[in-house]
């Protein structure tokens, strides 16, 4: 038989008001009463209704087409089940981070997705999450675990991996000098490609590979700035740590001079559907927003009715996407395939 509000309250020894406000998440509820309303669901096999509730999904990337795929696509798993979602553009770790979701909170709200926001960045202040959780609204992550230490779902593409497809790649097409225009740092996701590219260079016998590293901001201006900085190394390639940094690492190049590829060749990251129609069409490494955005849906899903679901973070294999921003290096000659 479908438990329902009447039996909670009997058996929580409160009001059928207050067991309202607990399964809204509303204010007005003492935190060990709310917590004892909490337990007695979890007895009872109580499901949430989540017909027209909120999900709110937080992120600083709104422009990005990838960022906006993966939105759309979260959406879309989360709208035949009657949940909703709203954007939140943030900055991340930033106060309009907290804003937003102060402002949120008491609206219905089911969940929140933070889409490679706070959750990215080294030392972010964790109020936010202690807000959700003092309001018991579970939230995920995606590209990042959190700072508070918390076990959550968190979802994220290998970027290591990510780095040493790239390497791989340019390494088979006879690149020896071989850059990267990656994110600045204290962003878990550029850290970990840095590292991934590191390590991918340092085992084909390259010393001193950070040397090769430049460390500039996630838009055109700073895969430009970057370009600048390794074309002074004399690279005849760049691995850029977003699609955007390796569109304005191709613009520095061909500021300064330059063919895309026969000069350099350009890696890029994300792989989101815009770089297939740019001039020439951007050979990148595709992260899986699919398959993430389907893993979200499912852990919200559950989460919002109160099952229980696996925490920790889980890593979604990339893609190589080869198209024509990358060719053999200049005089490589046969070195082309290994």
């Amino acid at each position: 038989m479908k438990v329902g509000i009447v039996e909670i309250a009997a058996r929580a020894g409160v009001s059928e008001a207050t067991v309202s406000r607990v399964i809204n998440r509303r204010q007005g509820v003492a935190r060990k009463t709310r917590e004892a309303v909490e337990r007695v669901m979890a007895e009872l096999g109580y499901e949430r209704p989540v017909q027209g509730q909120l999900v709110a999904v937080v992120t600083e990337h709104v422009s990005n087409p990838f960022f906006a795929d993966v939105a759309e696509r979260i959406e879309s798993a989360l709208a035949p089940h009657g949940l909703k979602t709203v954007i939140c553009p943030s900055f991340p770790g930033g106060v309009q981070e907290r804003e937003f979701i102060t402002s949120i909170v008491d609206k219905g709200i089911a969940a929140v997705v933070f889409l490679s926001a706070s959750n990215t960045v080294e030392g972010a202040d964790p109020e936010t999450y202690e807000i959700l959780r003092s309001r018991h609204i579970p939230y995920v992550g995606i590209n990042g675990e959190f700072a508070d230490g918390v076990p959550v779902p968190v979802f994220s593409t290998d970027d290591a991996l990510a780095a040493e497809l790239a390497v791989d790649h340019l390494y088979q097409l006879g690149h020896r000098t071989i850059g990267m225009a990656s994110g600045p740092k204290g962003n878990r996701p550029a850290d970990r490609r840095v590292r991934g590219f590191i390590e991918a260079m340092a085992k084909r016998g390259v010393e001193e590979p950070e040397r090769w590293v430049s460390r500039q901001s996630y838009t055109l201006e700073g895969g430009q700035a970057a370009a600048n900085v390794l074309l002074q190394l004399g690279v005849t390639a760049i691995v850029a740590a977003s699609d955007y940094m390796a569109l304005g690492a191709i613009r520095g190049i061909r500021r300064q001079g330059g063919s895309v590829p026969d000069d350099i060749s350009v890696v890029g990251y994300d792989g989101s559907m815009i770089t297939e129609f740019v001039d020439p069409p951007l050979t990148t490494v595709r992260q899986p927003g699919d398959r993430l955005a389907l893993e979200v849906g499912r852990s919200v899903l559950a989460l919002v009715s109160n099952r229980d679901v696996p925490t920790g973070e889980l890593l979604f294999d990339p893609e190589l996407v080869i198209r024509a921003t990358t060719g053999p290096a200049p005089g490589a000659g046969s070195r082309g395939h290994r």
